[in-house]
């Protein structure tokens, strides 16, 4: 596989041998039949190959061998087994014949490849990971070049100014963001019309014929979720919990035809204000517009198995700017 996500095929040097591939959780899946195609021998060989890794402890069979059920012909349910790559492999090397060598020249070839130019299979995801990381690493190096040049005076002022910045670069990079919020009260929820009284005061901002208009229900469902609980116990229990559930909740559903995001940040603050958890001691608001802006389309860009770390971050941001 290369970085453009196409499949490396082995095709034997006669050119005959046609395999149907069956392509499944990063590896290729072939039953006994097709794998005895493949190496040019008969299927009992393979079978007795594949007893006997197994009967060795090569290989362990709940990770290589998955059992697909199919419709036969006469139209009663038939098991199969099906083998991945590493049964592949491990087989390759130990059938005797013509095509059996070209395999293992083949894959022996392969991997030389992917060693000599240092990537593999997860490459491409290794490279996402990286980018996502890469900016909250130089956070990190410019926190060390400041603590390095910690007696010069301005160096010490831009420190200040930017340590609760710093700070959660340093925490997501050691993956200690905060999971609960800090302020426990008695929560005001405002009402679905609520909402929507506060939201028609945005209108003459944004000149659009479908602005707030609802595309579905969804948007009753962003709001009350906030406010579930289970045995007298609430499912988010402080303010900045629900809040941060409330701005992803609106985002993620995309409950209107236009303005989605720009409603899910206003109706953020809304909540926040409400509760009076908007402005802090020192009397600032504890989001500034830039970040409110950068937290929503964080949002809106995140994948579904992220959602943990972007509410955390939320919630991270919430805390520390309210202590401020």
């Amino acid at each position: 596989m290369d970085k453009q996500n196409k499949i490396e095929i082995f095709q034997s040097k006669d050119n005959q041998t046609e395999i149907k591939v069956k392509f499944d959780k990063e590896t290729v899946w072939l039953d006994a039949h097709v794998i005895a195609q493949l190496f040019d021998v008969n299927r009992p060989a393979i079978v007795k190959h594949i007893n006997n890794i197994y009967k060795s402890n090569e290989l362990c069979k709940n990770s290589t061998c998955s059992i697909l059920e199919q419709v036969a012909a006469d139209g009663k349910k038939r098991k199969m087994n099906l083998y991945n790559l590493d049964m592949i492999i491990s087989v390759g090397y130990r059938v005797n014949s013509t095509k059996a060598t070209q395999f293992r020249q083949w894959a022996t070839q392969r991997l030389k490849d992917y060693l000599v130019k240092g990537y593999a299979i997860n490459e491409k995801r290794l490279e996402q990971k990286q980018q996502e990381v890469l900016h909250l690493k130089t956070g990190i190096q410019i926190l060390s070049r400041a603590i390095e040049a910690r007696n010069e005076t301005h160096e010490n002022e831009i420190l200040n100014i930017f340590a609760n910045g710093l700070e959660l670069l340093d925490d997501y990079d050691h993956e200690t963001l905060d999971t609960k919020g800090n302020t426990e009260q008695e929560t005001f929820f405002p009402t679905y019309d609520d909402y929507l009284d506060f939201i028609k005061q945005m209108y003459s901002d944004f000149e659009s014929d479908v602005f707030a208009k609802p595309k579905d229900e969804s948007f009753h469902s962003s709001i009350n979720q906030i406010a579930q609980s289970f045995g007298g116990q609430e499912l988010y229990p402080s303010i900045q919990e629900k809040a941060a559930n409330l701005l992803y909740f609106i985002v993620k559903n995309h409950s209107f035809v236009d303005g989605n995001k720009r409603i899910a940040a206003a109706c953020f603050l809304y909540f926040l204000d409400k509760n009076k958890a908007l402005i802090n001691k020192s009397n600032e608001t504890i989001i500034s517009n830039e970040a409110l802006a950068s937290l929503t389309l964080f949002i809106a860009t995140s994948k579904s198995d992220e959602v943990d770390m972007v509410k955390r971050l939320i919630i991270s941001i919430l805390n520390r700017n309210l202590e401020s």
